[in-house]
């Protein structure tokens, strides 16, 4: 059996560590780096107030052929080919052509507006054909119209002042009396802003009960809070300020702050828990604090960069819009790395040997054995159960995992529309204007464009009337308009209307069958092109390109975490492991999250209206954020099991020992990142709401099933084969020390 490697000469070596010296000098010199901290967090804040930019959902998609019909339709009619918004009037006492003077200024002060191309009275439009289903812009009965206003940019990104200007141009209709909602990108504009302070009120709350119940001090509850709070603050002015050069998503604050308050306040968490643990041991607070950021750092700095190497995994997906989405979460794990590597020192350094000065409790440590005593806690004895019978507890795992995962098979992706909003959005108002006197398909027209610009003109009649007659034939279309010529000529142009909503799966196959098959059909044996764009089109090609890009953002990251666990820990089955059972775990949380928004189990007590389709870049974002923050607690375990394994050689027992002294951080540290996810839940953005559950849900199964029941059966049956690594691949490997043991050799057969 191998002897322990804690002689003197490793002891120098580790004290000579980059980590150890940072978390000393940040321990000796807390009053330079807090003073530090808190001046460069009012910096960043002045700054990113001053300097920063503004966030919105306008991306393109310019491979994607949505986005090349439109810059073909603004190529030939500037007017038609802007970006659309609807305003939507209605009014249950009179009719509208009622108040067509007060219409016509409201157009005429609506076209005067900046980037406004044209704006469309509904009054003077041609009637519905008899016969036709009427789609607008004026109902039947003419208490319910829509003005279509066309933008040369995206109206959602023009700022909450722009609503100021289209207020004023409405008002004339509301002091008539009319009701004015504001329907798709004007609607988004129209928002109000995410306010995330109960939520994270809520997670600091729950969090507060945990530490104090897990750990019993009241200080030790605080250190981590207050860090993580910091750091995350600091992140967001950051992100705040990369948002003046990058078009971040609005989205993406709002998950920045939920994955920065997470792992900030689990990495702080570990970094407490072993400072602790060696003030009990006899160390000065100073040397404590240098001795876990020597040990516990290092685990951080290696799940840190496991998470944000996660992260950078979502620009294989080549979409920008996701790849900055990985970037707004990566900046706030960076600041919350750094917070608990030089602000938990320096704060645990000012606080000295009273860290257990107030408590609710006796404070806990590590471990229930008192120090110097073998574990023999209830977490050891747990172990102890694993070890005689892992092929239960294996099966009992991957049964409930398999459950879970069920409704996984059904997923839908789509994107979420206006009718799963709050009623108190004016875009789900208009929304509902809209599919009442309309049709539910009004809300996401689909714009047909056939490039004929070199088409002879003696074959244009014949390609314009077989493509009317195709299109009139088209399964699933409610309302297919005439095509018309551009000013030009080289154009045409058609809508069709769904029979269903934008977010249903059957306006899904209809934009599908008319790019893929009716438009190519129309335009073969002839030199024009077909394309079907506007918003909803978009939104399709979108969740097709997600899609058909999730495989390989699974393949990346979980490639690159496979090589880091391979690199840490030197075993390929322990790696294997690893990305297994990180793979089922997060396919049971996909499976919750389907069963609760997509088959409606639950989503109306979460203020979700009826079902809807899983946000179509979720799933993406969800593996990459989950698989990242999973490693973290996989690294803490296994180098606990990897260092006792090293020390005694005894595979079975190095399990039992790992777990005993990190299950009750790690528990304490998966309930407060699934509350402060959890917390999330309260936002009114929908897809806030899928990401919070999500995560929540994928954290508990990681805290609970993966590493309670699966991770430790798994060890016990492979054994010392776990840590078996091919010769020739452990010398190309670069080598990774977790917890800064220095420890990289193998104990003897």
């Amino acid at each position: 059996m191998p002897h322990s490697r804690t002689g003197e000469g490793d002891q120098k070596a580790a004290r000579g560590g980059v980590l150890r010296r940072l978390g000393e000098w940040c321990a000796r010199h807390f009053v330079i780096v807090i003073i530090a901290w808190l001046v460069a967090l009012v910096a960043l804040q002045v700054v990113s107030r001053e300097f920063g930019g503004q966030y919105s959902d306008n991306f393109s998609l310019p491979q994607a052929q949505a986005q090349k019909g439109l810059d073909v339709l603004k190529a030939h009619d500037p007017q038609a080919g802007g970006y659309s918004s609807q305003i939507v009037m209605h009014d249950d006492q009179q009719p509208l052509t009622a108040l067509s003077s007060q219409m016509s200024t409201t157009v005429a002060d609506l076209e005067k507006l900046p980037h406004v191309l044209s704006a469309q009275n509904p009054l003077s439009a041609p009637a519905t054909p008899s016969g036709q289903q009427n789609v607008g812009p004026l109902s039947d009965d003419k208490k319910t119209a829509y003005i279509t206003v066309r933008f040369n940019v995206q109206p959602s990104t023009l700022g909450d002042d722009y609503l100021n200007g289209v207020d004023t141009a409405v008002q004339p209709l509301r002091s008539a009396g009319a009701d004015v909602e504001y329907g798709g990108p004007l609607g988004e504009l129209a928002r109000p802003s995410a306010d995330d302070r109960v939520s994270e009120l809520i997670g600091f709350g729950v969090a507060v009960i945990v530490l104090l119940v897990g750990f019993g001090s009241v200080i030790a509850a605080v250190v981590p809070l207050l860090s993580a709070l910091i750091s995350v603050v600091a992140g967001l002015a950051i992100l705040g300020l990369l948002a003046a050069a990058f078009t971040f998503a609005t989205v993406s604050p709002t998950l920045a702050t939920m994955i920065g308050l997470g792992v900030g306040i689990d990495y702080a968490l570990f970094m407490l828990t072993r400072h602790r643990q060696n003030l009990i041991d006899g160390m000065d607070p100073v040397r404590a604090a240098g001795q876990a950021a020597s040990t516990s750092g290092h685990a951080v700095l290696v799940s840190g960069c496991t998470v944000i190497i996660a992260l950078a995994g979502l620009s294989a997906s080549g979409v920008s819009f996701i790849s900055l989405l990985g970037v707004a979460a990566a900046v706030t794990v960076v600041s919350a790395v750094v917070g608990a590597l030089t602000l938990v020192p320096a704060l645990l350094g000012f606080i000295g040997r009273h860290i257990d000065r107030f408590h609710v409790r006796p404070p806990i440590a590590e471990t229930e054995a008192g120090a110097g005593d073998a574990p023999q806690g209830t977490w050891h004895r747990y172990a102890q159960r694993v070890e005689r019978r892992p092929l239960t507890f294996l099966s009992a795992g991957v049964a409930v995992v398999v459950v879970l995962a069920i409704p996984l098979f059904s997923i839908q992706l789509g994107h979420i529309g206006d009718g799963a909003d709050p009623t108190s959005f004016t875009d789900r108002r208009a929304y509902d204007l809209m599919s009442d006197a309309f049709g539910p398909g009004s809300n996401g027209p689909l714009t047909v464009v056939i490039d004929q610009t070199n088409v002879p003109q003696s074959q244009r009649s014949n390609l314009a009337s077989k493509a009317q007659q195709s299109l009139d034939k088209v399964q699933g279309a409610a309302v297919v308009t005439p095509l018309s010529p551009t000013q030009d000529g080289d154009l045409l142009i058609g809508t069709v209307y769904s029979t269903v909503s934008p977010q249903n799966a059957k306006t899904t196959d209809l934009t599908n069958h008319l790019v893929d098959d009716t438009l190519p059909d129309v335009v073969q044996g002839t030199d024009a092109k077909g394309y079907v764009t506007g918003t909803t089109a978009t939104q399709v090609d979108f969740r097709d390109i997600v899609a058909s890009q999730l495989p390989v953002i699974i393949a990346v990251v979980v490639g690159l975490a496979f090589l880091i666990i391979l690199a840490v820990f030197r075993g390929l089955l322990v790696a294997v492991k690893a990305a297994v059972l990180n793979v089922l775990s997060i396919a049971a949380s996909y499976g919750v999250v389907v069963a609760v928004f997509q088959w409606g189990w639950g989503g109306p007590a979460l203020g979700v209206h009826g079902k809807v389709p899983i946000e179509s870049y979720v799933p993406m974002m969800m593996f990459a954020i989950v698989f990242g923050l999973s490693m973290d607690y996989e690294i803490f375990l296994l180098s606990r099991v990897h260092e006792a394994w090293l020390r005694t050689g005894d595979a079975k027992a190095s399990v039992a020992h790992a777990l005993e002294i990190t299950a009750r951080v790690i528990t304490c540290a998966a309930l407060i990142m699934a509350s402060v996810f959890a917390a999330f839940l309260l936002s009114d953005n929908i897809v806030v709401k899928m990401l919070g559950l999500g995560l929540a849900v994928s954290v508990l199964i990681d805290a609970t099933v993966v590493r309670l029941l699966m991770v430790p059966a798994v060890m016990t049956l492979l054994g010392r084969h776990a840590w078996w690594m091919p010769r020739w691949l452990d010398r190309i490997l670069p080598h990774i020390d977790a917890e800064g043991s220095k420890a990289a050799a193998r104990p003897a057969s």
